[in-house]
């Protein structure tokens, strides 16, 4: 038995069975893992949603800001949409809501004790701890799994507030959550989410840093593994903290790390060469 995190599927149904051929996946033993944003912008996100519902091992998902995306477009009243979105075939499918409130009640945060690993989607805010983290998923969790879904879902968009302070309450508490743990990249030296920068890091502004890089970042003793980040394209300096979002989509790979050993796998996305 072995469990598999795989790094951001964005609708790219066909690498990630290339990929689960590539591991040898027996879907009667092996446990798989998603980082989030199964959807949106790739070709095929029903056949992907529809694959991992479906299941016979129940997987472990931390949902993305793609797929919170697609759940405000099934159930908010006034929906932002993207430019590049490629969701309509769901919206339009059958079992498209079925597929949404399956969905709502994923992870935000999965915590392995046994394999010393935790896992979101875009990582974890630099002023929590782990309990804390864990607190704060939970929160957010009940609400999209609850009765109120729809009301938070209509809130959800913006970017502010953008520091953490246990004292919010509401939606602006929720956005916040759902901000660091699903949009984040960069931060200044308190912690401020700075979601206006999305460039390389060499170039990047003296006052921010990659989350993980933050001056007195909350020590955390378990392995992150976290996606979101393509540009990154896997590579992070703390050996500790694994970054799987490999670029798919944007011709890269799509990558798997077994959490045993944090043994890489990858296939090809679309439009390698």
């Amino acid at each position: 038995m072995s469990d598999y995190a795989i790094g951001d599927i964005q609708g790219c149904y066909d690498p990630l069975q290339q990929l689960l051929e590539h591991i040898d996946y027996d879907e009667k033993v092996d446990r798989l893992w998603f980082v989030g944003d199964l959807v949106n912008r790739g070709p095929q996100s029903l056949a992907v949603l529809r694959f991992i519902k479906d299941l016979p091992i129940k997987s472990n998902i931390t949902l993305g800001n793609h797929d919170l995306h697609l759940l405000g477009s099934l159930f908010g009243e006034r929906p932002w949409k993207g430019h590049d979105d490629t969701i309509l075939e769901i919206l339009q499918a059958e079992d498209g809501e079925e597929l949404g409130h399956w969905l709502r009640t994923q992870s935000i945060l999965c915590h392995s004790p046994e394999l010393n690993v935790v896992m979101t989607h875009a990582g974890i805010a630099p002023n929590w701890d782990l309990p804390t983290a864990k607190n704060l998923a939970q929160e957010l969790e009940q609400t999209l799994s609850g009765m109120h879904y729809k009301e938070f879902l209509n809130q959800m968009y913006g970017n502010n507030p953008n520091l953490w302070s246990a004292e919010l309450v509401g939606i602006d508490r929720l956005r916040i959550i759902v901000n660091y743990f699903t949009r984040m990249r960069y931060c200044d030296a308190e912690g401020r989410i700075d979601l206006s920068y999305k460039g390389t890091i060499d170039k990047a502004p003296a006052t921010l840093y990659p989350w993980y890089e933050v001056p007195n970042r909350k020590a955390i003793n378990e392995e992150i593994v976290f996606g979101h980040w393509a540009a990154l394209m896997g590579k992070c300096p703390n050996p500790k903290i694994h970054a799987i979002d490999t670029g798919c989509l944007w011709g890269g790979q799509l990558t798997a790390l077994r959490l045993q050993d944090k043994q890489r796998f990858s296939v090809p996305g679309l439009n390698s060469n």
